[in-house]
Formats: structure tokens, C-alpha cells, sequence
């Protein structure tokens, strides 16, 4: 293998595949980047044994065509001191990489492309569907943060796809709350769907903030592959059955509190700041057109309440929430206006949009409540 490149294009394209390298993967050969050089692309793989993101470079002066695993961090570290000048990769011993430059050369140790492994590869029944990086982008960002960390339920520490070809729907939960983001615009010819790691899940979300294509996933029961630009993600899917969570989504909750998302969020931040450190707990009393925010720490003499108006003609009622969950919800919903569906203080609470705006994208979280005083 003997090449030529640009050192910033191929910095570029390493640190973009070089988020999947595990920090202490299970196989030393992970550890490393696999180049493949055909004609004038070079591709360039990196995985963690479960994730495997591909991309491409394209190289202006090729020598000779190769296959060579050379250690990721030993270059990407050396690159980054590099201004943007050409350089020049030859592999003619066999086990050593030499980098030459104008004013300098270097050597890197090098290993053997065949010990990388191979991509998975989709059985013969599989399905394919099409998103727009928007609603992909979109989904990943409001529903990752609600994922789990569990290891008796694995399935919760992921994002399911539940794709109809009328509407597809992306949900999270870690048994606290539950957000759905559904949209229009997938191309999904049948019913299907797929639980994606965490994990992967925010590797693609970086890939999309620079994409503006629609993404092409295909998908067994075992691994899916997101297509787009010049880059390809494989990744081990999480197996078994996502919850019913369509089940848990209250329908008839008639006590409704509209008002500002920003509005609420700020004084939760600034009453959570009083309240247990352990418990985290924050109550909201709701009466006419007002909701009393409050919360107390009674080891530390602690306390803090504020009013805020809102919209409100239900039932009186107080309720209480741990408050980082209550954050996090009004934290990363787009709505300017939220509606506040209640039945009672011990059922879930249902956080929707209240504005009047006509849109293909719905977002409905889910927060369990807790017991006050407990």
C-alpha cells in the first residue's frame, strides 16, 4: 500500500469512525483502524466488536492498492500535530506503516488486515426503510437521554423503531419516564420494528448534525445498517421485546395544566435546589389558574416555593416528582407551550404540546409520579 492524502481529509475522516474504538476493547486488534485502498477511495473501519462504522476517503495519488490495520490512537495523535500538507503512507515491509512529510518521516507499527473482523451481514430476511436525516436526528435527541441503564432488562437501554407506514414512532424508557416521538415522512412499506443501543444511537447522532439526506436502514432481527454520504454504521441490535408502551399512556387524564415550558422549567431549577438530596422530590399544588412549585430539606433547614400562573381549572391537587426527571423532560422538549394532563397524584403524569401550531412530528413524554413525603 502506498498513498497519498491530505493530513487534515484523513484526520477528518479517523475521528469520525474513531468514536466506535472502545476504550479497552476485548480484542487487541480493535484498537486499530482497518484501511482498505481500492482505486481512489480509501475506506477506512474502526469497531468495538458490536458497532462497526465505515467511511470513505478519497485519495488523489495512489501508488498501490493494500489492506493494512495501523493503531488508532498512535495516528489520530500524531495527525492532530500536523498543519494541513500532504503526506505519504507506505506499507512495503509488511509490519510497519512509514508516514513521510515535507521537512520529516515517521514509522508505526502495522498489522495484518485479515486478523480485522468482518462486517455482520444481513440475513436473506430482512426489511428496509428510508428516513429523512431531520426526523432521524430529531428522534435520536429527544428520546436517548430517557434511556436505561439496566442489566436484568436490556431492552431499556435502548431506542425502539416502531415503524408504520403511517406513522413511525421512536421510544424511551427508564421505568421513571417514557417519551414517544412520533413523524411522517419515513418510507416504511410494513410494519416493523427494532430496538438500537444507546450506544450507537448517539455515534449516528453526531454522524447526522453533518447530513442532509435521507438515510437508508436496513435491519434483521440481529444487526442494522444506516447508509448515507460516504459513511456505513453496523451495529448489533438489542434483542427481545419492547414493553407495550402504548398501554401506559393514559387517554383520559381531565385534569389539564397549559403553560410555558421555559417559564416552569426555570423555577424547577431554582426550587430543586432546596429540595433532599436524596430524594430530589419537588411538589406542584394545583388550584385555580396557579401552580405552587415547592420543595424542603428538612436535615439541612432547608426549603424554597414559588407561584407561577398558568392555566388550570381542574380538580385541586398536589403531586409530586423527582425534580432531574421533571428537568430533563422540560428540559428537551421543543414546545414553547406545554399541556400538564392529570388524573390523580399517584398516576403518571402526560407532558404534551400546547401550541397551535399544525406539524408531522409529535412528542409526548411520560413522568411517574412519587409518593410525597415518602
Amino acid at each position: 500500500m502506498k498513498f497519498s492524502v491530505s493530513s487534515s481529509e484523513l484526520l477528518s475522516g479517523l475521528m469520525a469512525v474513531s468514536k466506535v474504538i472502545a476504550p479497552k476493547p476485548t480484542n487487541s486488534i480493535l484498537e486499530n483502524f482497518l484501511f482498505q485502498l481500492n482505486g481512489n477511495t480509501l475506506t477506512v473501519t474502526a469497531s468495538d466488536g458490536e458497532t462497526t462504522l465505515k467511511t470513505n476517503v478519497e485519495i488523489a495519488q495512489v501508488e498501490q492498492e493494500g489492506a493494512v490495520a495501523v493503531p488508532a490512537k498512535i495516528l489520530t495523535d500524531s495527525l492532530k500535530e500536523f498543519p494541513d500538507q500532504p503526506l505519504t503512507f507506505s506499507n512495503e515491509s509488511g509490519s510497519v506503516m512509514e508516514i513521510r512529510w515535507a521537512s520529516g518521516a515517521s514509522k508505526i507499527p502495522c498489522f495484518d488486515a485479515a486478523d480485522f473482523p468482518e462486517l455482520p451481514q444481513i440475513s436473506g430476511i430482512s426489511e428496509s426503510v428510508v428516513i429523512p436525516s431531520v426526523s432521524l436526528l430529531d428522534g435520536i435527541n429527544n428520546t436517548i437521554y430517557a434511556t436505561a441503564e439496566e442489566e436484568l432488562r436490556p431492552v431499556m437501554n435502548g431506542i425502539f423503531f416502531d415503524l408504520e407506514p403511517e406513522c413511525a414512532t421512536f421510544v424511551a424508557s427508564d421505568a421513571h419516564k417514557l417519551i414517544c416521538y412520533s413523524f411522517k415522512g419515513a418510507q416504511v412499506p410494513q410494519k416493523s420494528n427494532f430496538i438500537l443501543h444507546k450506544k450507537p444511537a448517539a455515534i449516528l447522532r453526531g454522524l447526522l448534525a453533518k447530513c442532509d439526506e435521507d438515510i437508508e436502514v436496513k435491519f434483521d432481527n440481529r444487526n442494522a445498517y444506516f447508509t448515507f454520504s460516504n459513511n456505513i454504521l453496523v451495529c448489533r441490535l438489542i434483542e427481545g421485546n419492547y414493553p407495550a408502551y402504548r398501554s401506559v399512556i393514559p387517554k383520559n387524564n381531565i385534569n389539564k395544566m397549559v403553560i410555558g415550558r421555559s417559564e416552569l422549567l426555570n423555577v424547577v431549577k431554582r426550587i430543586a435546589v432546596c429540595s433532599n438530596q436524596t430524594s430530589n422530590q419537588i411538589k406542584l399544588r394545583l388550584s385555580l389558574n396557579e401552580v405552587l412549585v415547592s420543595a424542603q430539606d428538612l436535615n439541612f433547614s432547608m426549603s424554597a416555593y414559588e407561584k407561577l400562573p398558568c392555566q388550570y381549572d381542574g380538580q385541586e391537587m398536589e403531586i409530586g416528582f423527582k425534580s432531574p426527571f421533571l428537568l430533563e423532560i422540560l428540559g428537551n422538549l421543543p414546545y414553547q407551550n406545554i399541556c400538564v394532563e392529570l388524573a390523580d397524584p399517584a398516576r403518571a403524569a402526560l407532558i404534551v404540546s400546547a401550541d397551535d401550531t399544525a406539524s408531522d412530528v409529535d412528542i409526548r413524554a411520560l413522568l411517574m409520579p412519587v409518593m410525597i413525603n415518602a
